[in-house]
């Protein structure tokens, strides 16, 4: 399937607030989780805060990775702009299929964890 380049860097920019947001939540689970942190001592429950810390990592690391991919992305469409900028209104290019997927996957994925995080908050507060 082609689409505009035009599309393509809206989704593009679309995608990066999204991940942007994301890293945003990130910081205040995390600021969230210190404060179980400080007043739980429990075993159970530093095993949990620690999986939520690894799991907050992970997140970072998909996001940054994601981040990357569309960066890379971005940089061909203006190459492809730069190289030929009449026709760039009209021209079209292969849907980034994979990187909807990714973005898709992570946002799936990442409110998973959210509905996680929330029940294990439910139960300490």
């Amino acid at each position: 399937m082609k689409t505009s380049l035009y599309n393509q860097h809206s989704e593009h920019t679309e995608w990066q607030n999204k991940l942007d947001f994301y890293k945003d939540e990130i910081k205040v689970m995390e600021n969230r989780l210190a404060e179980v942190s400080q007043k739980n001592t429990a075993t159970e429950i530093r095993m949990e805060i620690e999986h939520f810390q690894n799991q907050f990592l992970i997140q970072r690391d998909t996001i940054s990775k994601i981040s990357h991919h569309i960066s890379a992305e971005e940089k061909q469409i203006q190459a492809e702009i730069k190289h030929n900028p009449v026709a760039s209104d009209h021209r079209k290019a292969e849907d980034h299929v994979t990187e909807r997927e990714m973005v898709s996957d992570f946002e799936n994925n990442f409110t998973n964890l959210r509905k996680e995080y929330n029940t294990f908050l439910s139960k300490r507060f």
